[in-house]
């Protein structure tokens, strides 16, 4: 039987009238492909097996055509007459993953990784919109456009591999239904652009300091907002949160330069597709990580759970899917899927305060954890003159609360409870605790307590977002 590496050793040999030397395997965990190195001669290139005939023809075909649109892809060399071996440019060892991996710090991306994501960002809509727009069709496998189908499949692929493999329960008619429900909601999009389909960090080279792309051959048409989705909401590059909304708004800027975008528009259905990638992915981490027992895709879990979790804080959906989102709770939920490898997240503590008398703020991460806590038993500065166009925002409350003994001594207490939670909450990855202070009118006390409380987990490195539910209602000085 004929050696299969011989297919890449004539192709070599044909493109540079050299023998290759060295052919050396290139790792490709996340693929079917075979991916090697060969080298020879001065020479050096990419080999790649793929018994799926049709998926090679469609990277080959969109590499010929993205190169002569100025895009920075592989140049092809060859291939085999079935078309099951071929030959590209080699563009190095590194991917933008390794590249941001050995600059991370604690303080998150510094400025050469920052601006790396940024030159990503802004090659993206050239990608979908300008060279996108006269890509063949015909190439496109295996499926021409993101359409229902194409959802559903990847909504069934994170069911089954990631929702049966992993042990979270859900009602199967029940989730069919919101699955379609929820595709109709996203094919409200645009979808006559290209759509790369898995633009994300590791599909990224950095050659001389500049991006090349590398992976399109399951590219169809599709809604802009995918990618830039994928990009973002990449799982272990763990973009810092507030950077990915700069390059979200840096991405709709460029994408402006070459279609009509409608930046509302845009935000208003993009968590949509952020959820169906990191479903998508995560069908993927079921797939290679507990069935085919590969422990690195597990390690992406964690990561990807928390993403949702941000999702369902800051966004949420605005349609009725309440299997789907029962099921995003469960997994938020999930100690032991936050657990997956040597992730190590950090938890944020939402505090507010409000006024009992507009009702109990409800937590809408998803674990169900937290605490109201209620400062109505506390003195209230409110029935005092001299305080009642002030809050718990000013000297001269802070300074009549503080000096009571009675608040301070339900303050420790309170924050006793509190910090063993984080500690906790943090040992097992949870990224999220909310807790909510209310009074009254949620002005004085509550206000006081939940800036306290904030100081205070600050004072230890704990991360902290505040808001005041009632600020607006408070009267004017």
């Amino acid at each position: 039987m004929a050696d299969p590496l011989d297919a890449l050793r004539r192709l070599f040999r044909g493109k540079f009238g050299a023998d290759a030397e060295t052919l050396v395997p290139v790792r490709a965990e996340g693929s079917n492909r075979r991916i090697y190195r060969l080298t020879g001669a001065g020479f050096s290139s990419i080999g790649v097996l793929n018994d799926d005939a049709k998926e090679n023809r469609a990277f080959i075909e969109f590499s010929k055509h993205f190169r002569k649109e100025g895009i920075p892809v592989p140049e092809f060399y060859a291939e085999n007459e079935d078309a099951t071996a071929y030959l590209e440019e080699d563009l190095g060892d590194t991917t933008l993953f390794q590249f941001l991996e050995k600059r991370r710090t604690s303080a998150g991306f510094p400025a050469e990784v920052v601006s790396a994501y940024r030159d990503v960002v802004r090659w993206l809509p050239r990608i979908q919109i300008v060279a996108g727009k006269t890509v063949d069709d015909r190439w496109c496998y295996p499926r021409k456009s993101f359409d229902k189908q194409s959802m559903l499949w990847d909504l069934n692929y994170f069911k089954y591999y990631f929702l049966t493999l992993g042990g979270v329960p859900f009602h199967e008619e029940k989730l069919e239904e919101d699955f379609s429900g929820f595709a109709d909601y996203l094919l409200a999009a645009d979808r006559k652009y290209f759509l790369c389909r898995d633009f994300q960090s590791r599909n990224v080279m950095l050659k001389d300091g500049k991006p090349h792309f590398i992976d399109y051959q399951g590219g169809r048409r599709g809604a802009l907002h995918y990618d830039i989705a994928s990009l973002l909401y990449d799982a272990k590059a763990d973009v810092p949160f507030e950077l990915r909304d700069e390059l979200l708004e840096l991405y709709i800027e460029e994408a402006g330069k070459h279609a009509s975008i409608d930046a509302k528009e845009f935000k208003r259905i993009f968590p949509g597709f952020v959820l169906i990638r990191i479903m998508q992915a995560m069908g993927a981490y079921g797939l290679r990580g507990f069935h085919e027992k590969k422990p690195l895709f597990l390690q992406s879990i964690p990561y990807a759970i928390r993403n949702i979790e941000r999702v369902l804080v800051t966004s949420g959906l605005p349609i009725e899917v309440p299997e789907l989102m029962s099921v995003f709770k469960r997994l938020v939920g999930s100690s032991a899927l936050r657990q997956f490898g040597a992730a190590k997240l950090t938890l944020t503590v939402r505090i507010q305060s409000f006024s009992y008398k507009n009702g109990t703020p409800k937590d809408e991460s998803g674990h169900g954890g937290g605490y109201v806590l209620d400062c109505r038993c506390l003195p209230n500065p409110g029935r005092l003159p001299e305080f009642r166009a002030q809050s718990g925002l000013d000297g001269p409350v802070v300074a009549y609360l503080s000096k009571e003994e009675g608040v301070d001594r339900w303050a420790r207490s309170a924050f006793s409870m509190i910090d063993q939670t984080v500690a906790d909450y943090g040992s097992r990855n949870f990224t999220d605790l909310f807790v909510a202070f209310g009074c009254t009118g949620g002005q004085h006390r509550s206000v006081y307590m939940a800036e306290r409380l904030a100081k205070h987990l600050r004072d230890q490195g704990v991360p902290c977002r505040v808001t005041h539910r009632e600020s607006r209602n408070w009267p004017k000085k």
